[in-house]
């Protein structure tokens, strides 16, 4: 199962628990146990702590990982390969006593939570979204007992995930009942289990003095304006929807200059640990609401209910994927209507599937999709494929996949519970068909995130918020970087340089306007 290199790899890591880790196998007859058992094995030779016992569970094959004298309800049924190998080392580090790297007021809320939580996590070995989902279930359940925890391999549990109508990864039960779809940090999660936590911390947010520099956003461009502006040892915030933003929902990245391969999340998590190596104030799980001056200071409130102040703004609010904006497309969100092939493709495996959008992304996707399921149709609104030629050679050489170009997507069809059928036109000669089918998957672009400014700055007429060289919006005081802006190409290398332009305009404009809070404050 694992190459000498990641053998070397994991016995290292291994030599770092402090107590006894107990791998409770549940197996049964099908190859995929065997090769689960053979995992077992392997992993127990690389440490003198870790002990294989078996014993019959309602799933299987899966197994359980707990530690003598611990109350610890953790087990993975199916092979946590792939994407999930980390999920699973990083459980068997803190099962074995290893401390998280996580801050202690969140440790600390984890083992006051009370109650009984069962939770189960659907995951697929391609989704870079379900190990923060997994990783974080999985720390919860080491450090409180009332937690109980099973993440679950849709492609290896094909019943569950057909009774559960499961057509999107991750996606969690809480107790029998969805608790959510998509990304989830354990922060995050914390949020709708702590019926407390959103008061505390919006009182928290709302105590805290003015900064020199805030930044709303916290992807590419959010996180170097943050760190350009902490450089200069001003008072330096930072406001995030989720930290990572848009880069965590990408798979592959290799236009990175300098870095030749990456992963989004991996990325991501790198752009949080440079920040956090200066004094900034990282206020994750925040989304903006408002933008207001008021005097001599700008105001950004929160849905939480709580305004944060400061004398200069970075507006990086990122974009979101475009939807199609048809009936049942909401309706049938996660139940078919899907826009991450690479996370929710293996749950399509075997069915018929289509494609909206010719670009480089629609043409990538269904190449990627077309090696999963039984058949792949692409659709296309212009005349012709948007995407690079060789991407299009590609596509056309695969004997699974229809294209369908001058169409007009008009309607998502389904029997209440999942995807059954996309409704289009031809834009050419006017006739509507209807394709039959049990996934789509939405690949039309993206939506700045800049609603929540109508009014208070200029945007241009697709919601893009219109700079200037600097980053300079039309309200002093507040620039603006990345994708959410007129910057004609979204690109993360380009992002983080603008995030870096916009820190710099602000601070020459804190020097030039007023000064610092700092300073005000003695």
């Amino acid at each position: 199962m694992l190459d000498q290199n990641l053998k070397t790899q994991l016995k290292a890591y291994l030599e770092r628990i402090t107590r006894p880790v107990v791998l409770v196998a549940s197996p049964n007859d099908t190859p995929k146990s065997a090769e689960m058992m053979a995992l077992l094995a392997e992993i127990a030779a690389l440490s003198d702590k870790i002990t294989v016992e078996t014993r019959a569970d309602a799933r299987s094959p899966s197994f359980a990982l707990t530690s003598p004298g611990q109350d610890i309800s953790l087990r993975f049924a199916g092979l946590p390969m792939g994407h999930e190998f980390t999920s699973l080392v990083l459980a068997l580090l803190q099962t074995g006593g290893y401390p998280p790297k996580v801050e202690q007021a969140v440790l600390d809320q984890v083992k006051a939570l009370q109650g009984d939580f069962t939770f189960e996590t659907y995951f697929s070995q391609s989704c870079q979204n379900c190990p923060d989902v997994v990783q974080a279930l999985n720390l919860m359940a080491v450090l409180n007992p009332g937690v109980k925890v099973v993440a679950i391999d849709g492609s290896d549990f094909r019943a569950e995930v057909e009774a559960r109508q499961v057509l999107s990864v991750p996606t969690v039960y809480l107790n029998g009942q969805v608790f959510g779809q998509g990304r989830m940090t354990l922060e995050e999660i914390l949020s709708k289990v702590d019926s407390g936590a959103a008061a505390r911390e919006a009182a928290n947010l709302a105590a805290k003095e003015a900064f020199d520099v805030l930044v709303v956003g916290g992807g590419p461009a959010g996180a170097a304006a943050a760190i350009y502006a902490a450089r200069k040892g001003i008072r330096t915030g930072i406001a995030a929807e989720r930290f990572g933003g848009q880069v965590l929902d990408t798979m592959s990245i290799e236009n990175l200059i300098s870095v030749p391969h990456t992963e989004g999340p991996r990325l991501a998590q790198a752009l949080e640990t440079h920040v956090r190596e200066y004094d900034v104030d990282i206020m994750n799980l925040q989304k903006a609401a408002g933008l207001s001056r008021n005097g001599d200071l700008i105001e950004v409130a929160l849905a939480s209910g709580a305004t944060l102040s400061a004398r200069a703004v970075i507006l990086s609010t990122g974009a979101r994927w475009r939807q199609m904006g048809v009936p049942g497309e909401e309706q049938y969100r996660n139940k078919g209507v899907t826009y991450c092939p690479h996370c929710d493709g293996p749950l399509f495996k075997g069915k018929r599937v289509a494609v909206i959008g010719g670009g480089n992304s629609g043409v990538e996707a269904a190449i990627d999709l077309a090696g999963v399921v039984a058949h792949v149709t692409l659709i296309e609104f212009d005349a012709r494929l948007r995407a690079d030629e060789v991407l299009q050679r590609k596509l056309r050489s695969l004997p699974n996949v229809n294209i369908i170009v001058s169409a007009q997507t008009t309607e998502v069809k389904g029997d209440g519970t999942k995807v059954s059928a996309l409704v289009y036109k031809d834009r050419v000669g006017g006739q509507v068909h209807e394709l039959p089918l049990e996934g789509i998957f939405v690949q039309i672009g993206l939506l700045p995130n800049t609603d929540w400014l109508k009014g208070a700055v200029d945007l241009t007429p697709r919601g893009e918020i219109a700079i200037d060289s600097h980053g300079a919006t039309s309200m002093p005081g507040v620039f603006a970087a990345g994708d959410c802006t007129t910057t004609p190409y979204k690109q993360i290398v380009i992002a983080m340089g603008a995030g870096a332009t916009a820190s710099l305009a602000a601070f020459d404009h804190l020097i030039r306007v007023t000064a610092p809070a700092a300073e005000q404050a003695a």
